[in-house]
């Protein structure tokens, strides 16, 4: 991707047009307003991937046959997250049952899970020697028990080979299903995210098949029993600085740790529009409010998204160096 180069795309656009045409009618339901692509502001600037290893990474992508979000959701920090030989490995295939307003992940009917996978994804990570890892998901609600086992299976597999590497885990919201979640945090993950992606008054538009409450019930019952807890939310839907405050009052309230905030970027003219930029300091303004308020590390920024620089913000948690 160039420097500077919008996301919104013409090879964007006609992916995701090819993934809705194949998904059926669910992301047609939602009030998307294709009026043309908008310009983005100076200081939304993404960075070239190079090196031995984005090099490394790539390959490794190619040859294992795994999935990753970068590539999935058209991530704008891809080249330079790979080129640090960083990256979020997706399981349980790339096809989402859910069709949610932001996401440029294909939506439709998923391929039974593949029973090799936390095998395949334990060794690649292994092959990259990675001090830290995110692991994420699409939504598979048509299984009985969401996914649950086989991410389960994956982490055991993942901390088995990878002994010195921190796993962080973003999961969907299992239906609010308690033993689902438990079955997840039995594994052992060290850092536990599940995004709450808005403010509660967009829920119904940006996340049609989630609930504002359910995603704060899973973030509470991890926290419960123990688990380092992050979530996330995307700027730039129409909500108002003073309903993220109050957001992050809330998380803050169930002891969250980490909460990243950051710009949302349209992948294509289909889906929801970008309501505003917003603009660094107000971003600055933000971050303090919510570590005020008792969140233990708040990242915000454009470019911010959950899994952005995972490892250096697990890092300011604990305390140590964030130097890569």
């Amino acid at each position: 991707m160039e420097e500077g180069k919008n996301v919104s795309n013409e090879s964007n656009e006609s992916r995701t047009a090819a993934r809705i045409k194949a998904s059926g009618p669910a992301r047609e339901s939602l009030r998307y307003q294709p009026d043309g692509v908008e310009r983005k502001p100076p200081w939304l600037k993404v960075k070239l991937g190079q090196g031995e290893g984005y090099g490394e990474v790539r390959s490794l992508v190619k040859n294992s046959g795994l999935h990753t979000v970068c590539q999935s959701a058209s991530c704008p920090n891809m080249g330079e997250c790979w080129s640090h030989r960083t990256l979020t490995i997706m399981i349980l295939g790339e096809v989402c049952t859910r069709s949610c307003g932001f996401c440029d992940v294909f939506t439709g009917r998923p391929a039974p899970p593949d029973a090799d996978e936390p095998r395949r994804v334990a060794e690649a990570l292994a092959s990259l020697k990675l001090r830290y890892t995110v692991i994420t998901s699409v939504d598979r609600d048509e299984l009985e028990d969401g996914g649950a086992r086989h991410w389960a299976e994956t982490i055991r597999r993942v901390r088995e080979a990878c002994p010195a590497m921190r796993v962080e885990v973003l999961v969907p919201d299992f239906k609010g299903n308690a033993a689902h979640i438990q079955t997840v945090l039995d594994a052992g993950p060290h850092v536990f995210a599940h995004n709450v992606e808005t403010v509660p008054r967009l829920h119904a538009e940006v996340r049609p098949q989630a609930d504002y409450a359910r995603s704060l019930a899973v973030l509470d019952l991890a926290k419960r029993q123990g688990a380092v807890s992050k979530s996330g939310l995307m700027l730039g839907l129409g909500e108002r600085d003073e309903e993220v405050v109050e957001v992050m009052a809330e998380l803050a309230k169930l002891g969250l740790d980490i909460l990243s905030l950051g710009q949302y970027l349209r992948p294509s003219k289909r889906h929801l529009p970008i309501e505003r930029w917003v603009h660094p300091d107000a971003f600055a303004e933000l971050k303090a409010k919510g570590e005020a308020l008792g969140i233990g590390h708040v990242e915000a920024g454009p470019l911010v998204r959950s899994s952005y620089r995972a490892d250096q913000q697990a890092a300011r948690l604990y305390g140590e160096p964030t130097e890569r």
